[in-house]
């Protein structure tokens, strides 16, 4: 890491972040944060592409100007794979992939407001956030079968829960740790985990979850899976694989993966009724230094380009914040020169 704190962390490897990582680069940030759940960019691209399969520039054929620097102007599936693997190959930026965001938490050090940015395995800070990922994730689901007649009390967040029922929480992250006791101040709540002990949440997390465990708040139940649930009555019949069952009124997975809405919330992003996140003509929301780009940014498709431009706009925006904002013609020109670029 060139800082302990980033000036940029960006969430998400797709056109909006790879833009936004080239235009900071460009406009001289130091310390820049590409942050990836997958294991490389481009994830939607290698994933749903068919090979040589044409990537077009715009979407269904609106016609968007390039206002940045990445010139982008359509190819194949390998030739902007290729194009992008260029533009990030010069190691500028720090990168972590295999990394999915669980939380981004606004705190103090030193005096000055950052981000910390926690993953599954780590943590980071910025001063800065560029949330870039796609329209696509999805709660991770369990591979036993959920009976039709109970999905009205299958959870993958917070959003139906009430008072006074009897729940499960199914994981063993920091989500899952969260649900369990923010729900155990009203409810009657289970935290069921298929390991023998916790690996991946953050100690405070855990110091609670023991904490509300010790007070019998909530009940932890390790080292122990589900194999089927069944409607008992309207209520979930929940199997163990250690040959007990047990009764719930509502069962919440936090098993991996979320909706972007869910993490929009979570992250403290104010959006509209339809779930889309709020921000002005910069791509700022309405927390400081916290920007949406790319698809998570567009109300129905987005082209390439407009990705790339929001890139463009956001350092913009944060530069011209921190005072530094001047021409950068020259900076650019040379930049371009020494890292010559094929179009793809």
């Amino acid at each position: 890491m060139k800082s302990n704190i980033y000036d940029i962390a960006i969430i998400g490897g797709g056109p909006g972040g790879i833009g936004t990582a080239i235009e900071a680069i460009i406009h001289g940030v130091k310390n820049i944060l590409l942050i990836e759940k997958s294991d490389n960019h481009s994830n939607t691209i290698r994933k749903y592409y068919k090979d040589n399969k044409r990537v077009d520039r715009d979407w269904k054929g609106q016609l968007i100007e390039l206002e940045g620097n990445v010139e982008f102007v359509g190819g194949t599936k390998e030739s902007t794979l290729d194009y992008f693997n260029t533009l990030l190959d010069e190691e500028r930026i720090d990168t972590a992939f295999n990394s999915e965001v669980e939380s981004i938490i606004r705190t103090q050090e030193e005096g000055e407001d950052i981000y910390l940015i926690t993953t599954s395995t780590q943590s980071f800070k910025s001063k800065s956030v560029v949330i870039a990922i796609g329209k696509m994730g999805k709660p991770n689901k369990p591979l036993y079968k959920i009976p039709a007649s109970l999905k009205d009390y299958i959870n993958f967040n917070l959003d139906k829960c009430t008072k006074n029922e009897k729940i499960l929480v199914v994981g063993g992250g920091n989500s899952a740790a969260e649900y369990a006791y923010d729900l155990a101040v009203n409810n009657e709540v289970t935290l069921v985990y298929r390991k023998d002990k916790f690996t991946r949440l953050n100690p405070e997390n855990e110091k609670i979850l023991r904490e509300f465990n010790g007070q019998e708040l909530l009940r932890l139940r390790l080292n122990t899976d589900i194999e089927s649930l069944e409607n008992f009555e309207g209520r979930i019949k929940v199997n163990f694989n250690d040959g007990y069952f047990t009764i719930y009124d509502r069962i919440i997975y936090a098993i991996g993966g979320t909706s972007p809405v869910d993490f929009l919330k979570k992250c403290g992003i104010e959006v509209n009724s339809e779930g889309n996140p709020i921000y002005d003509e910069h791509y700022r929301t309405n927390l400081p230094c916290m920007y949406v780009a790319g698809d998570i940014a567009f109300n129905t498709g987005g082209s390439i380009v407009a990705a790339l431009n929001h890139g463009y706009h956001i350092v913009n925006s944060f530069l011209r914040r921190r005072g530094k904002i001047y021409s950068y013609t020259n900076k650019v020109e040379e930049y371009f020169k020494n890292n010559p670029k094929e179009k793809c």
